[in-house]
């Protein structure tokens, strides 16, 4: 496992942005695993040499099986103003996917109303409203194909549990290694092939633009698929 430390690509004194690995938990939950929040302030503590108990707040999180770029504040301030940026989607994320089938336009704004469940932890999609269901968008395009497999662009509009997988599911296009939401196979390494490629924002204190992008993971056919969206463009 490629350690944390070269996993960082940004931090300053309010916020830490990591390159989460798929498997890793953003935070607790029932398997006891050490999420990622408490790894980060674990090498806080040690970088930094820092006494007693070290702040570091979950401004967003990221399903577990899915990689990229997830952003925590290291102030108290710098984690309601991210709350807030992210509740006036001031922040703007863009994620690469990779897909066995060929959605059905090569560009599109998906829109469908979701509900979840609890006790099998999944979504579901619907084209017409429904008690309880929540309005689901987001706008997607085809930046390359190889003879076998797709990849997408998406940009999430709302932000929705396990949204992209249910919506581009619904469309006939989940996601390879996704069994939840009807790919045939699972990932060797039980991810599935799904990462949080771009962040852009305001910092919430300098003011200062921010944009950072998460390498492709270091896989062949990822990195195929890369290089052909860099032909194409």
């Amino acid at each position: 496992m490629q350690p944390l430390a070269d996993r960082i690509v940004y931090e300053d004194n309010h916020l830490i942005v990591v390159n989460k690995l798929p498997g890793e938990i953003v935070q607790g939950d029932k398997t006891g695993d050490e999420p990622l929040v408490e790894t980060l302030r674990q090498y806080i503590k040690e970088k930094y040499a820092k006494p007693g108990n070290v702040f570091c707040g979950v401004v967003h999180r990221l399903d577990r099986p899915v990689g990229g770029l997830v952003v925590f504040a290291k102030t108290s301030k710098a984690l309601a103003r991210m709350n807030e940026m992210f509740r006036n989607g001031e922040v703007h994320k863009t994620y690469w996917a990779i897909t066995r089938n060929r959605p059905p336009e090569p560009s599109g704004e998906l829109h469908h109303y979701i509900t979840s469940t609890e006790g099998n932890n999944k979504s579901y999609a619907s084209l017409k409203p429904k008690s309880g269901a929540k309005e689901a968008r987001l706008r997607y395009r085809l930046l390359a194909s190889s003879e076998r497999y797709h990849m997408l662009e998406v940009e999430l509009l709302t932000g929705r549990k396990h949204q992209i997988r249910v919506q581009l599911s619904a469309i006939g296009s989940p996601i390879k290694g996704d069994l939840k939401y009807g790919d045939r196979r699972s990932n060797p390494d039980g991810s599935i092939s799904l990462i949080a490629r771009h962040i852009e924002f305001v910092h919430p204190v300098s003011k200062q633009p921010i944009s950072l992008t998460a390498p492709v993971p270091d896989e062949n056919l990822w990195q195929a698929l890369e290089q052909l969206a860099t032909d194409n463009v």
